[in-house]
């Protein structure tokens, strides 16, 4: 997890913002990827690959906000 102590925010919140809307016309792919997953009908290996990528910078901000958070209670 050090490799995520050493991400700086903007990068992480600049492609959490690319990924999740790119393609912008006529819906963006990671709103229709979980709107899939939602009908159920998420089901191609392919589908649920770009579902991760396009989700993966979102979950690495989460997990380097968490452990920012953990880091600052235990400081304190």
């Amino acid at each position: 997890m050090k490799f995520l102590d050493k991400l700086s925010y903007r990068p992480l919140i600049f492609f959490t913002i690319i990924l999740g809307l790119v393609p912008f016309v006529p819906v963006p792919h990671l709103f229709e990827k979980l709107d899939m997953l939602r009908n159920g009908t998420l089901t191609e290996p392919i589908d649920i690959i770009d579902l991760l990528f396009h989700c993966l910078p979102q979950i690495l901000l989460s997990m380097k906000m968490y452990r920012d958070r953990r880091k600052k209670d235990n400081q304190v």
